[in-house]
């Protein structure tokens, strides 16, 4: 079987992933203003209706450009490292005052910086579905659990749990024809490379990892923000 025409691709483009619409166009997952240029080749696509590929724009560039202010500490261009973000901060003040006042400094100095918790959480589970979706399924059900959190918020313990491979007991291999039976029996379908359960889709970027029973889905942003969705 060519891993390039899988029979899951077939049934994924009858419905939108996101909303169970009829799709009239393709969503990048990830979104590709969470990537660097030049894009990887072969960059993941799933079936999407014009409106969900539409409605989450305004977050995903939202996200990814409070990361990145995150990382360099500040929301002057100049000082942002990324190209692409540098260039929507530039060009969107608002957008940049509007991350900027969400940093607080305290007596000591110490500055942190508070997100827009419910933008955040769509992105994380809009790229989760989407990852759901190319690997194994579409699961349009609300999740059971959305949790995420910068990994220097995190203990060594959740670290170790969230990087080493998910403990789901006894299973057989994931459906014949998915994505995620090639990667189980050690071929990658698009390219990317595998490191143990984490598919690499840009270095230093994003990676994701996806795993059945319950569906859980876990993306890591720019080596920043751990994200984990759990389907029941």
């Amino acid at each position: 079987m060519d891993p390039r025409h899988l029979f899951m691709d077939r049934r994924l483009d009858a419905k939108c992933v996101y909303c169970g619409g009829t799709p009239d166009t393709y969503d990048h997952v990830p979104s590709k203003v969470l990537l660097d240029e030049p894009y990887p080749r072969q960059l993941p696509v799933v079936a999407a209706c014009k409106a969900c590929n539409e409605k989450f724009s305004l977050d995903e560039q939202y996200v990814a450009c409070f990361v990145e202010a995150v990382l360099s500490g500040s929301v002057e261009p100049s000082r942002i490292a990324r190209t692409k973000v540098r260039r929507i901060l530039d060009e969107n003040v608002a957008l940049a005052s509007r991350i900027k006042a969400s940093q607080r400094t305290d007596k000591q100095g110490n500055r942190t910086w508070y997100p827009e918790i419910d933008r955040v959480r769509r992105i994380v589970v809009k790229l989760a579905r989407g990852h759901a979706a190319y690997e194994l399924y579409a699961s349009r059900e609300d999740p059971a659990e959305v949790v995420f959190a910068p990994f220097l918020a995190m203990s060594d313990d959740q670290i170790a749990g969230f990087e080493n491979k998910h403990d789901r007991g006894f299973q057989g291999w994931p459906e014949i024809g998915s994505r995620a039976f090639f990667r189980a029996s050690g071929k990658s379908p698009d390219g990317f490379p595998q490191t143990g359960d984490w598919v690499v889709v840009q270095a230093s970027r994003y990676r994701y990892a996806v795993y059945e029973a319950p569906l859980l889905v876990r993306v890591v942003l720019s080596e920043y923000l751990a994200c984990q969705v759990v389907w029941e």
